[in-house]
């Protein structure tokens, strides 16, 4: 079976107020006039990994309101995750964070578990230099165009423990759902970026 011949996905176009506005049965866009090269690239991926997935089309997700509306469509069974993009203090080093949305983030916490001090968010430059990804839209299938394998991909274990996952196909006006199954034995592996698996804390007490 091609990878244009799975199982559809299902695509529902909604307003940052929850409306569903469209509903249509593919796994990717039609027509990708208005669509950016790197979000296509997102969907030939996954195609040809036979991944299957929903997609959700939105305004650009800017807000907690639009994320909201964004997760009740997902589902409450999607890990919707803070994906962080940081680096050393020399900016030599890079790091994507994958770590739940209610979790906090603190530096030194992290920075004891990978052995790099003084972490801090990386520069818009680097992002887009090394991910071809912009503030806003980063997503862990930006490694995919990482091909110097300059940025180390870190992973709080609690974001494998839903059964499906969540992003964006490395632009914020589209999010993806696919099972974490594939994430995890399909997805990473082609990506060829090795996670290092973090284990950070639930509240700020306990950081």
């Amino acid at each position: 079976m091609s990878s244009h011949n799975i199982k559809e996905c299902i695509l529902i176009k909604v307003n940052l107020q929850g409306v569903i506005t469209n509903a249509v049965t593919k796994r990717r866009p039609e027509n990708t006039d208005g669509r950016l090269d790197k979000e296509i690239r997102v969907y030939d991926f996954l195609d040809k990994l036979g991944v299957e997935y929903q997609r959700v089309d939105h305004e650009a997700a800017m807000t907690m309101e639009a994320c909201e509306a964004i997760d009740r469509v997902l589902g409450d069974d999607t890990a919707i995750c803070k994906n962080l993009f940081l680096c050393n203090r020399q900016e030599t080093d890079f790091y994507l964070l994958l770590m739940p949305g209610d979790k906090p983030f603190k530096t030194k916490n992290l920075s004891a578990q990978i052995g790099s001090a003084r972490l801090s968010f990386a520069k818009p430059e680097y992002m887009e230099k090394y991910l071809d990804i912009t503030p806003g839209s980063v997503s862990v299938l930006g490694l995919m165009n990482d091909h110097e394998k300059k940025v180390q991909l870190l992973i709080d274990e609690d974001v494998l423990k839903d059964p499906y996952f969540g992003c964006h196909p490395c632009i914020n006006t589209s999010s993806l759902k696919f099972s974490t199954k594939d994430f995890t034995d399909k997805i990473i592996p082609a990506l060829d970026h090795p996670p290092i698996t973090v284990k950070l804390p639930l509240s700020e007490e306990q950081a």
